[in-house]
């Protein structure tokens, strides 16, 4: 259960990055990345989303992992 970046996308505004409540969210490279180790997308929340998503203000950037 995770969450995953679309890198071609993202405009590494770091948004996704500060409201993570796990820090799964990591900028390596140049490139921000979803840890699936450590995502649980937040549902232990009560958000209808993950924060990440809600936060994102590029549509579909982040989206859930298959």
């Amino acid at each position: 259960m995770a969450v995953m970046i679309d890198t071609d996308e993202c405009t590494q505004c770091g948004e996704c990055k500060a409201v993570c409540p796990t820090g799964s969210i990591r900028r390596v490279g140049g490139v921000y990345s979803v840890n699936p180790e450590t995502c649980d997308e937040c549902v232990d929340l009560g958000d209808e989303d993950p924060r990440c998503m809600s936060t994102c203000s590029v549509d579909f950037c982040i989206q859930f992992a298959a």
